[in-house]
């Protein structure tokens, strides 16, 4: 055979700067399990419609079988001069079973191989980030029921705005990783499509079982265009965007815990085993995680505009360019999935200080709304509430004082509505 599997029609070797610029094995390797289990089915197909026979197909899914465990004992070479985990496995495949592995080839192109590859890849991909979606989740929502009665204060702008309970603020995440965890479940349908059989683009002249390999790989339905088939790459794209949404949540949740671990708010303590040093101030407590978490959040936001950016000018089908698609999937899979994973016991073992979060509550006019809405409901329009309020504000910052503080008198003083009733419901600071 031809030192390339391709190269009947070429004259001349490659050379060995283009070898090296074209190759992609030193990331689509991380491909081996998904080509191996798609060109076993394959095979399978093959002997089901009789373009190869039973014992041709036995001995290529034996070859195949050896070769997955080469690559996982670390006892396969890979090399430039094969440029892709699909030929290095075939020409193995020639070593090991001789030229029935020829035959593997039939009715399959690299461009519906490597598509193949690409939707498992993502289809596992998305099953690995719901699991860790659904731990956070769980997470959150246990804390949520441990501090229903703690109280902090809710921000706008970054200024105390009115008191909130903190079983809220863990909520607010959890409605958030909810939806994230929709998006991904519908990117995970629309990556549920077997595009084996298109080839190149065009199909195959040959009897090919495209529904039987579909089952044999578990997929819903097969692609009903061959060049969508070999050309789409929405699902990647829907992925790494189900995945930057994903970032923007958990980057805003690590701000907060970093804003709120500092010695200005100090209403939490990160754990020393989620936590790192300082090599030269020996005080230091340093909340990295969140920082890398909030940091890594860029990185996938420049997959999601790297992967855009490389299909928006494609003409149909393939086009080498897409060989670009895998760098920002892989890198996004495993930013996602680590940042997931390391969130939860952060959050089980912080400290909440939650006196520190009560005296924050205190210690401002974070009740102001509450006084406007009671002359709301004694009849005054809001407006006018809002007014009369913001002077009791002013009054009480000159007079050194807060609104609790303010006897009934002098309550009376900027409204006649205010009555004795005015302490009852505002139970955070007068319980």
């Amino acid at each position: 055979m031809n030192k390339k599997l391709w190269g009947g029609r070429f004259e001349k070797d490659t050379d060995s700067l283009v070898e090296k610029f074209t190759a992609s094995i030193d990331f689509d390797k991380n491909l081996y399990k998904q080509d191996i289990l798609g060109s076993m089915a394959h095979a399978r197909m093959l002997a089901k419609t009789g373009i190869i026979s039973k014992e041709e197909a036995a001995q290529i899914i034996k070859g195949l079988l050896e070769i997955k465990m080469e690559i996982e004992r670390d006892e396969f070479e890979f090399t430039y001069e094969l440029e892709d985990i699909h030929m290095h496995i075939e020409k193995r495949l020639f070593e090991k079973v001789g030229a029935v592995a020829g035959k593997l080839h039939t009715a399959r192109s690299r461009n519906d191989q490597v598509a193949l590859d690409m939707h498992l890849f993502v289809k596992e991909k998305i099953e690995e980030v719901i699991k860790n979606i659904d731990l956070l989740m769980n997470t959150l929502w246990e804390l949520s029921l441990k501090h229903q009665n703690t109280v902090l204060p809710g921000y706008t702008h970054l200024q105390r705005a009115q008191p909130i309970y903190l079983s809220e603020y863990f909520k607010a995440y959890y409605y958030m990783l909810k939806r994230d965890k929709k998006r991904f479940v519908k990117a995970k349908e629309n990556a549920d499509i077997m595009p084996l059989g298109a080839c190149a683009l065009a199909g195959t002249t040959l009897p090919i079982d495209r529904e039987y390999v579909k089952e044999q790989l578990d997929f819903s339905k097969v692609y009903e265009n061959t060049l969508d088939a070999v050309s789409d790459r929405d699902f990647v794209i829907e992925f790494i965007s189900a995945s930057a949404i994903l970032m923007v949540h958990l980057s805003r949740m690590a701000e907060d815990l970093i804003l709120w671990s500092t010695s200005e708010f100090d209403f939490i303590e990160l754990d020393d085993a989620f936590s790192t040093g300082s090599s030269i101030m020996p005080q230091k407590k340093n909340p990295d995680v969140l920082e890398l978490i909030r940091g890594k959040t860029g990185r996938v936001f420049g997959n999601l505009i790297s992967i855009l950016t490389i299909m928006k000018g494609l003409p149909l089908s393939y086009n080498r360019d897409m060989q670009e698609d895998k760098e920002p999937l892989f890198d996004t899979a495993n930013t996602v999935i680590s940042c997931l994973a390391v969130l939860p016991g952060l959050l089980e073992t912080m400290k909440i200080k939650k006196e520190n979060m009560k005296k924050a509550v205190e210690d401002s006019f974070i009740d102001a709304t509450y006084y406007a809405e009671y002359l709301v409901k004694k009849g005054m329009p809001f407006r006018h509430a809002h007014e009369v309020v913001g002077k009791m504000v002013s009054y009480c910052i000159k007079k050194n004082k807060k609104l609790r503080d303010l006897s009934f008198m002098e309550l009376k003083n900027f409204s006649t509505l205010f009555e004795e009733d005015v302490k009852d419901e505002n139970k955070v600071f007068y319980n």
